[in-house]
């Protein structure tokens, strides 16, 4: 009774007391819910919150990471949606919560064209006086740019990027994890895997409404800082070699701001430095590997050619065969480098290899090269011991290979030690045919005889030579004719090496007419495009590859506009049908009505392994009849059995 007494004495503070305790644990319940403070460890992400995952792209890497994006954030109970920038309303970007963007860098410092509407309308935007500038302020962001360093010098390295971060923090947008710029030249992998991290941690503290601290510092410094060792470590004739590369002349894409502008100069000082790393990192490995290289050292490559395994089993051999009379079972495809300074739209290898300026690798030595590349080609030679149909007398004789093609993929000519290389090929009486994409003409002048030089010719005037070669220099076209120049003067069996794409480079008779008596090459070998299959690197499809008939069309009127200018010089050699190939040859290599395209290879390493200067009608040989154009054989050797697919056989019958 007593104890009760004292509870009805206190009745009077029960209440009010209750009233307090209820308020205080709602108070602590809405304080939790605002900063996510956790009851369990089995707190699941608020699925109401989402993360917009905005991407711009040109090839198609920036739409695979962003659904790898998306796919590890769903793993981990955070909702995601996927926009591709081409079709995103930049009206709805204010209203964004958390954005994560991955864009891509494309030619000239500019964003994927399909995406440019969204950039031009958010640095508008940043510039119009009515709107707040902390109008950003509730949107946290994140930043993946992918780009290649060997646009550094001109302010273009993953220019987007370092804009888009730029815009957003003029409006006050609140960057929450660091913005990554991935080097297309390093391998975008480890760059990519670091950003993901990040984002998946402040993604789950996103979902989980946790605070999200905000990142102070910018992406250019942050990068400048990680590789400012490796630019110490650059070697004595560093200062030199910058002096001689491009300084980056102002352009229309330069910065508008004196400060980023510098920023961006500063990145481009240190991406253009020479590192002395391998060119071929884990990634160009693992690509190329795929595509059935085999990988030499740290820059080189050998790949086993179709009409290799066609002609030992006796059904037919590539077009250099029907030309100039190598043995396509005999011929090993090199390059001493991977690397190229164009990307060019019908390019076979999809652009998986680097371009670069200048050689700024670590040099594996010629002798290695060699001894390697022939070891790794009579390896490949020797899988197919075995195969139904291999000729077993051509097979031994593939395991001595005679020729070499050094036009595999890249740019041989840079190797810094191609002339030791070429003389080392040559003292195996093994022929050598280099191909030069025409934009080192220094290093043509510097170049010792090969068996036959080529430059590639994809155009004819400046403005189709960038859209089809897409060149890296800003010079290219000074270096594209200078190359021709060196061409002419070097005293070598010369070829023009034309890549007909239909509506891209066929139209420009005259002009090539000229190009051809600047020059003066001993032959023109023209070839209908290959369609390679889809590549979101380029746009080309089947349409664009021109029939053999076309070709053959072009040339003769090759030959009459170059002859309208240079007198009786040129006429139609001989063809190959199979390849859509065409060649148009010099009248002084027609000798008595006969033409002797073909080449005495034992002469040439004569002539080659000798002390005294030669011209290359001193290796000569007549050229078959079936090789010739017009020739009812249409360049396929007689000796050769004609193998034809099921389907194919039925549409010739």
């Amino acid at each position: 009774p007593g104890l009760m007494n004292t509870f009805e004495f206190s009745g009077e503070i029960f209440w009010p007391t209750v009233v307090v305790i209820f308020c205080t644990i709602s108070l602590v319940d809405t304080i939790r819910r605002i900063y996510g403070w956790r009851t369990s460890g089995t707190h699941q992400p608020n699925s109401q919150r989402c993360i917009t995952i905005l991407y711009a792209t040109q090839k198609g890497t920036a739409r695979q990471l962003s659904q790898e994006a998306a796919s590890e954030l769903l793993q981990l109970g955070v909702k995601t949606k996927v926009v591709n920038l081409a079709d995103y309303d930049p009206e709805d970007f204010p209203a964004e919560r958390f954005v994560a963007f991955i864009t891509a860098t494309y030619e000239g410092g500019q964003a994927p064209v399909a995406a440019q509407d969204f950039f031009k309308w958010l640095e508008d935007y940043t510039m119009d006086f009515r709107v707040s500038k902390d109008v950003f302020a509730p949107i946290n962001y994140t930043i993946l740019g992918l780009g290649n360093s060997v646009y550094a010098d001109k302010g273009h390295y993953n220019r987007v990027a370092v804009d888009l971060d730029k815009w957003l923090q003029t409006l006050h947008g609140r960057r929450v994890a660091q913005v990554q710029l991935a080097d297309e030249q390093e391998g975008l992998l480890d760059a990519c895997k670091q950003w993901l991290e990040e984002l998946k941690v402040v993604g789950v503290r996103y979902a989980n409404a946790e605070p999200l601290p905000a990142v102070t510092e910018s992406p250019v410094k942050l990068h400048a800082n990680a590789t400012s060792e490796a630019g110490n470590a650059a070697e004595e004739d560093e200062q030199e070699e910058e002096e001689e590369e491009d300084d980056g002349n102002a352009d229309d894409d330069t910065m508008s701001t004196p400060s980023a502008m510098t920023d961006l100069e500063d990145l481009g000082e240190i991406y253009g430095k020479k590192t002395n790393a391998e060119m071929l990192n884990p990634r160009l490995r693992n690509s190329l590997t795929k595509q059935g290289y085999k990988l030499i050292g740290s820059h080189s490559g050998v790949k086993l050619c179709r009409w290799t395994k066609a002609m030992l089993r006796g059904r037919g051999g590539c077009y250099k065969h029907t030309f100039y009379g190598i043995k396509s079972y005999q011929c090993m495809e090199m390059t001493p480098s991977l690397a190229c300074a164009n990307k060019c739209v019908f390019c076979w290898r999809h652009h998986t290899n680097p371009v670069t300026k200048q050689w700024r690798w670590k040099m594996d030595d010629p002798e290695f090269l060699v001894e390697q590349s022939v070891d790794a080609h009579v390896g490949m030679i020797n899988t197919l011991k075995g195969v139904p149909g291999v000729k077993p007398e051509r097979l031994q004789e593939a395991y001595t290979p005679q020729h070499c093609a050094l036009s595999l993929v890249g740019e041989p000519i840079i190797y810094p030690e191609i002339n030791e290389l070429v003389r080392l090929l040559h003292a195996r009486h093994i022929s050598t045919f280099m191909v030069t994409n025409a934009q080192f003409p220094e290093r043509i002048d510097q170049l010792a005889p090969v068996t036959q030089l080529y430059i590639s010719i994809d155009a004819a005037t400046k403005e189709s030579l960038k859209a089809v070669d897409r060149p890296i220099f800003d010079d290219f076209w000074e270096r594209f004719t200078g190359s021709i120049d060196s061409l002419a003067k070097s005293g070598q069996r010369t070829v023009f090496r034309l890549t007909l794409v239909k509506d891209w480079n066929m139209e420009e008779l005259a002009a090539y007419a000229e190009l051809v008596k600047r020059g003066r090459p001993d032959f023109i070998e023209v070839k209908g495009v290959t369609y390679c299959g889809d590549n979101s690197a380029s746009n080309l499809t089947i349409k664009n590859s021109p029939y053999h008939e076309e070709v053959l069309r072009f040339c003769q009127s090759l030959c009459d506009a170059s002859n309208g200018l240079m007198g009786d010089c040129y006429a139609l050699a001989c063809e190959h049908q199979h390849s859509v190939c065409t060649l148009i040859g010099n009248k002084k290599f027609c000798k008595n009505g006969k033409w002797h395209t073909w080449i005495d290879y034992d002469k040439f390493h004569e002539l080659a392994n000798g002390d005294t200067p030669f011209s290359p009608m001193e290796y000569t040989m007549e050229t078959p009849e079936w090789a010739v154009v017009g020739a009812p054989e249409r360049g396929f050797d007689p000796v050769e059995v004609r193998h034809l697919r099921k389907q194919k056989a039925e549409q010739q019958a």
